[in-house]
């Protein structure tokens, strides 16, 4: 796992539990960083011989949606750590480390946000004016126009779940096929193995206690190895990590495993 996505997880991470529940119909953390990470890439500023980025960004957010934040100290560090990775693999310049501050604004809606953004020169101690007055600084730069980012609109009118089936909205989520037993993947990761503790248990001597991963990820389905001793293969083709798509099969030992989406 890449350290960005790393960080993704650990952003995802503060959302579970007690905070998960009342947060996931609010602003989600991972889609801030997400946001941040495309304002900073929407605002490069092009040098001699480098790429400059802002780094301080202030976040706007609706007074139900800064209620409902995890902790603020917590998620202020997650996002500094993002930009910072973001801005070394993108080979981007900062004046200092990324900076996120938190702001309300009464004027927006639940689940939209703003981010404005500046660059900070780092303060150094100015000359000292007669008469032993403080040391001078350059005045703060003014922060940007704010972008508002809002959910997407749906697709359809909210109906009920039978009108959906009537109407041919309502999808199946997506499953495996095991042994001609259909499992449905109602988490974000699910766990194929002969271990008692698996998601998902396979009884086959050719199938490590853990063998591989079904993960989605960005709206997408993944199998993944775990470090199994015989390995895995999609199609036919032994991998590591592999995009699913639908019927893909996947070989597990002497185990096949049909993903349908």
């Amino acid at each position: 796992m890449g350290v960005l996505r790393g960080i993704e997880h650990r952003i995802e991470s503060l959302v579970e539990g007690a905070f998960g529940r009342a947060f996931r119909s609010h602003v989600q953390p991972v889609e801030l960083a997400r946001g941040l990470a495309k304002h900073m890439d929407d605002n490069k500023t092009i040098s001699v011989s480098r790429v400059y980025v802002p780094n301080e960004y202030v976040v706007y957010l609706s007074p139900d949606d800064r209620e409902r934040l995890p902790p603020e100290d917590a998620l202020v560090t997650e996002l500094s750590d993002y930009l910072s990775e973001h801005a070394r693999r993108e080979g981007y310049a900062l004046l200092s480390t990324p900076r996120v501050l938190f702001e309300q604004d009464e004027d927006l809606t639940l689940g939209a946000f703003g981010i404005a953004h500046r660059m900070v020169q780092p303060r150094k101690p100015g000359p000292v004016e007669p008469g032993g007055a403080e040391p001078a600084f350059p005045p703060e730069p003014e922060v940007s126009q704010t972008r508002i980012y809002r959910p997407p609109a749906p697709d359809t009118a909210a109906v009920s779940a039978a009108e959906a089936d009537r109407l041919g909205l309502a999808h199946a989520p997506a499953a495996i096929m095991v042994n001609g037993e259909r499992h449905e993947l109602t988490k974000r990761e699910i766990v194929l193995g002969r271990s008692r503790e698996a998601d998902i248990r396979i009884e086959d001597a050719n199938i490590s206690r853990r063998h591989a991963a079904i993960r989605q990820e960005d709206g997408a389905y993944w199998v993944v190895d775990l470090g199994s001793t015989n390995g895995i293969e999609v199609n036919g083709r032994r991998v590591e990590r592999a995009r699913l798509s639908n019927d893909d099969r996947i070989l597990l030992g002497r185990t096949d495993v049909v993903f349908q989406a």
